[in-house]
């Protein structure tokens, strides 16, 4: 070696050899003492001999990286981190600056491939690391930092978390992302321990390490802490936990101060970090004790730095403008190709894009960024605080500009048209400038953090995906609803459209086929906003609305039960629920009053035309019925009689209906529907528990309790489609059970129509057979005609239950098909 490279060789191993037989690194069931780990850099530093030349090394949380690492830093070799994960492209790295030796892990094995013994590039003597501005983007642009940068900030970060030889550290984070790489720098800079794991928060093995070689600190990013909320981490037991440090993004101030206060109470502090790799790692820190009171800020500069305001003037804010950071940690600069690694430092102060402001308590607060900042339609707007309006309403999302278009991706089950109106009105821009993309787990980079050019990307993929699909759904939704497609635009939904509770069982089957999946509250969700996720096989069975299969078993049931074919009764109270709950779906949307009450009144049509039709019909060869079952008024003015009570489901479900329509035409009464929708059909839920426990003295005797007491299974279900949240549904599912009890004379009869309320209530689809899915469609479809049919049809075949229970089912499709027919006929005549 030459004398220089000898000497500084020599101090990083003695600083490491001055910590003795201390553990420096714990690795599985490996532990690596301080003296150890002297030798083994000593070695590697002499392997890289005595000519200096860019390294590049595929860093990973094991020893042998981390002494490769320590190995050429000895060595005084430049070295140029990326990521060791083997599905990591470095080609763009490599092409653009020729690293002369790579080092990574192959196979399970590491190599050292020495590609030139000299290099043929300009190494300034003072560059020792390039790190990636973002982590793990691939991007040719580095950040150059010297080793005055690394010991400076080192020492920094040591001195204010009050690293101690006691502490052990484990490896949270990666370690080519600046945040995990100083936490290996500011620990061994003390001669505390590091645990190496790749393994995350989210794993037993992590913890397991944790408490066996009785850790006291791990990092951070704000996504580990979603993921640590996810796990319980409040309610884990970890005695040796001294501290935690949060940086690599904002974490909500509500999520500070919680943090804090559970630190508080189990004896360890939060550090809320701010920094930048071109700083790099750390700026500032935010001391323990003011987290709570101050979960805003990012607190105050590190030891040997300082912060000014720099007032361009345009912040609404007088007292804000960009954050300026100046430090002996502050970067040497960039560089963007190999001629750029001769250069010396550029940059005596970091401009951080951040725009801040300082407090009467001299503690910094960031207010937005100035690079996250973007133009559409006109409008300045402020990305971060479209992001903070989501986090707001409990909605995890990133967003970033398009084609003349706000990307937003979010992450949960919330209808895109929701997150749209949200980050419209966050953003002031038209709602129709907003993309909303649902994603099962938002794009990220290895640091943690969002990972922007992809969210842009999905943006533009769906953009695409949309107008494609879009067309065809238009398609779909005119024929179903016998429309011109030119009357139906990307932001009509099926409600919008005229859709009611008879076209929806076709509508859901049908879309389902096409997008592979059944989105929730697909009924009122906009076109643009219906994705197709692709076919599904066979034998995964097709998603269909619970709502559907009820109605087809329901209907079975009840064929079924009269004509002798089994006696497993309660079918019609389970119908009585789902026509509650398509009820509040289909009529109770955000249309006008009038425009509600029309939509109303055209469903006590379809069910009260076709019945009329047959009745009279019936009337023509037999005596089943009278006149009153021809105007509907059996249950009003009688006869009683074996037959006459047959339609008792369909009067009481007029009445209702008419009942709901009188009162929905008060305007003060609609406006409380509107306003607080689950506690207005809970109130009506009340009410029809009330005469269900003859409250009123309304009604005595069973063929009464059937009929008019009923009308709490017609409420139990609107409250149902109403419910949303699991609390609600709770409620609701509690009311089904108790009031259940005694209701029936048969615990079977009871047990049956709870099992399916139940799924009504939490179960929005299931999973059937897909040779069922049109089985079910149709069953459902024609369920109001098989009833009113089956009275007369299962009789004729009274000998042979088998064949009268289809050839019921059968007439009563048949009836369906006709009466859709000559629905169509009208509707094209007119």
């Amino acid at each position: 070696m030459a004398p220089s490279t000898e000497r500084a060789t020599t101090r990083l191993v003695d600083e490491l050899a001055r910590h003795g037989e201390r553990t420096a690194i714990v690795s599985g069931t490996d532990e690596v003492s301080y003296r150890r780990l002297a030798a083994l850099v000593h070695d590697a530093a002499a392997r890289f001999g005595t000519e200096r030349r860019l390294v590049l090394i595929a860093g990973r949380n094991d020893v042998e990286a981390v002494v490769a690492y320590l190995g050429a830093l000895a060595a005084r070799q430049p070295v140029l981190l990326v990521p060791g994960d083997p599905q990591y492209d470095t080609t763009s790295l490599v092409d653009t600056y020729d690293p002369d030796i790579v080092i990574e892990q192959r196979s399970g094995s590491w190599h050292f491939d020495e590609r030139r013994s000299v290099s043929r590039h300009t190494l300034h003597p003072d560059l020792a690391l390039l790190l990636s501005t973002s982590g793990s983007t691939g991007s040719p642009k580095l950040v150059r930092l010297s080793r005055a940068n690394l010991r400076s900030n080192a020492e920094s970060i040591a001195t204010y978390l009050d690293i101690r030889h006691t502490d052990r550290a484990m490896t949270s984070l990666p370690m080519n992302y600046c945040y995990g790489l100083s936490v290996l720098h500011s620990h061994l800079l003390r001669g505390a321990g590091i645990v190496l794991t790749d393994a995350s928060v989210v794993d037993a093995e992590f913890w397991d390490l944790f408490g066996r070689h009785r850790a006291t600190t791990f990092a951070g990013v704000p996504y580990t802490f979603d993921l640590l909320d996810k796990i319980g981490f409040e309610h884990m037991h970890l005695p040796h936990l001294r501290y935690l440090t949060q940086a690599g993004g904002r974490l909500a101030p509500d999520r500070v101060a919680r943090y804090a206060a559970l630190g508080e109470r189990d004896g360890w502090d939060l550090f809320v970090m701010y920094g930048a790799t071109e700083a790099t790692a750390r700026m500032a820190y935010l001391p323990p004790h003011l987290a709570r009171s101050h979960p805003n800020a990012i607190g105050v500069a590190i030891p040997g730095g300082s912060f000014r305001i720099d007032r361009s003037g345009d912040e609404i804010d007088p007292d804000a403008g960009e954050l300026v950071y100046s430090g002996p940690n502050v970067m040497m600069g960039y560089a963007e190709s190999a001629a750029d690694l001769a250069a010396g430092a550029t940059v005596d102060e970091l401009r951080t894009g951040d725009i801040a402001k300082r407090g009467a308590d001299g503690l910094y607060e960031i207010l937005g960024r100035s690079a996250r900042f973007v133009k559409l339609f006109g409008l300045r707007i402020d990305l971060p605080r479209v992001e903070a309006a989501l986090d707001t309403a409990g909605i995890t999302a990133s967003c970033i500009d398009g084609d003349d278009e706000l990307v937003v991706a979010f992450e949960g089950a919330l209808a895109p048209a929701k997150v749209r109106a949200i980050a419209a009105a966050a953003s002031g821009l038209p709602a129709a400038a907003v993309r909303a993309c649902r994603v099962a787990e938002l794009p990220r980079l290895a640091s943690g953090k969002p990972d922007y050019p992809e969210i842009r990307t999905l943006g533009r993929a769906e953009a695409t995906s949309t107008a494609r699909t879009g067309s065809e759904l238009r398609e779909l939704f005119a024929q179903v609803l016998r429309l011109d497609v030119a009357d139906i635009g990307p932001q009509s939904t099926f409600v919008e459209l005229g859709g009611d509770s008879l076209s929806y069982v076709a509508m859901s089957v049908r879309l389902e086929r096409k997008l592979g999946h059944l989105p929730p509250d697909w009924h009122t969700t906009p076109i643009r906003d219906l994705r197709v996720r692709g076919p599904r096989r066979w034998i995964a069975g097709r998603s269909v609305e619970t709502s559907v299969v009820l109605r087809a078993v329901a209907i079975v049931l009840v064929v079924g039960s009269h004509a002798g074919l089994y006696h497993l009764w309660g079918g019609a109270h389970i119908l009585l629920g789902v026509a509650g709950y398509n009820f509040a779906r289909f009529v109770l949307t955000d249309k006008p009053r009038t425009q509600r009450l029309r939509h109303l009144l055209t469903t006590v049509a379809g069910i009260a035309i076709p019945a009329v039709a047959w009745i009279a019909l019936t009337l023509s060869f037999s005596d089943d019925y009278t006149v009153t079952n021809l105007f509907l008024l059996n249950k009003i003015l009688g006869p009683d009689g074996p037959t006459q009570g047959h339609l008792w489901f369909i009067e009481v479900l007029v009445y209702f209906l008419l009942a709901l329509a009188a009162l929905l035409a008060i305007p003060v009464i609609d406006r409380l529907e509107r306003r607080q929708p689950f506690v207005f059909a809970l109130a009506l839920l009340a009410v029809g528990l009330a005469i269900r426990y003859d409250a009123a003295g309304l009604e005595t005797g069973s063929e009464g309790k059937y009929s008019w007491y009923a009308f709490w299974f017609f409420a139990l279900g609107w409250a149902a489609a109403k419910a949303r949240t699991r609390w609600h549904q709770l409620v609701v599912a509690v009311a089904l059970v108790v009031s259940i009890h005694g209701y029936f004379d048969s615990l079977l009869r009871e047990g049956l129509v709870v099992a399916g309320l139940l799924l009504l209530i939490w179960a929005p689809t299931v999973r059937i057979p897909s040779f069922a899915t049109p089985v079910a469609s149709v069953l459902a479809s024609s369920s109001l005609y098989i009833y009113l049919t089956h009275w007369q049809i299962y009789p004729l075949f009274a000998s042979q239950p088998v064949i009268a229970v289809v050839a019921a089912l059968l007439f009563g499709i048949g009836f369906y098909l006709l009466a859709d027919k000559a629905k169509s006929v009208a509707e094209r005549y007119s």
